[in-house]
């Protein structure tokens, strides 16, 4: 029996060993003060999203007249006025009924609803204009619970609203340097942050804009833990079929 004793010792020997992952810090914004931080000080400007080639805006026009409504909105006479979309070209352009082509592209939302408003008047009286984005979404992939793209709808997210629509990060996640991939106008940027840290708080990659990807790098206990695992998988199968065998001898003495 101490064979059998031996045996079943070293099993779970390397179980233990096998389970063993190294330390990780799980907390977001882990440097904050236990007692309170307040961060309501913090100097940061909120960049607008603005509007891209590209992009797919939903534009609604009102007026006082069913049939500036109807035409304005390219609704069928006598029918509800609807919202209608409109793809912003390489320039920046689009074609909108009445005026032809107008530039939105580089405009905040804010600053497009103005500008169209104000060519409209000129057409009809007191228009009334809405403009967002058909197209604005966001990809989480890599450690994330649940990966995939997710369409924004009131025009803006930040990082954590992103992830925690991925269903948060897994244990393996890497907090402190989450990637986020970006492209306007051709041009690729690729930033990483601290989510570990209150200083990605302060960061314009903070707030995503339209088809921003966020990667969320699994850090190396991840690759050790799997390699490790595999690593004793055979070794735990060969122990267990000898305890086996030992077993079956023991018993039959």
């Amino acid at each position: 029996m101490p064979k059998l004793t031996t045996y079943v010792t070293t099993i779970y020997i390397l179980l233990f060993l096998a389970s063993c992952n190294t330390k990780r810090n799980l907390v977001y914004f882990s440097d904050l003060d236990t007692k309170g931080t307040d961060l309501s000080t913090t100097n940061f400007e909120e960049v607008e999203n603005r509007i891209l080639p590209g992009d797919i805006l939903n534009i609604s026009v009102v007026t006082t007249s069913l049939e500036s409504n109807n035409f304005f909105n390219n609704t069928i006479p006598g029918t509800v006025q609807g919202v209608s979309t409109y793809r912003v070209d390489k320039e920046g352009m689009i074609n909108f009924p009445g005026i032809k082509v107008i530039k939105l592209g580089g405009l905040t939302l804010v600053t497009a609803k103005d500008s169209l408003t104000k060519r409209l008047s000129k057409l009809t009286k007191d228009p009334n204009t809405n403009i967002s984005f058909a197209n604005f979404k966001v990809t989480v992939i890599g450690e994330v619970a649940r990966p995939g793209s997710f369409q924004v709808t009131n025009n803006q997210i930040n990082l954590l609203e992103a992830i925690g629509l991925a269903g948060d990060m897994t244990a393996y996640g890497r907090r402190d340097n989450v990637l986020v991939i970006r492209q306007i106008e051709g041009v690729r940027t690729i930033v990483r942050l601290n989510i570990n840290s209150t200083t990605a708080l302060s960061s314009p990659y903070y707030s995503l804009k339209q088809n921003d990807i966020v990667y969320v790098e699994p850090d190396k206990s991840k690759e050790q833990s799997i390699s490790q695992n595999n690593k004793y998988i055979p070794i735990v199968s060969a122990s267990i079929s000898v305890l086996a065998v030992v077993v079956s001898v023991l018993t039959r003495r």
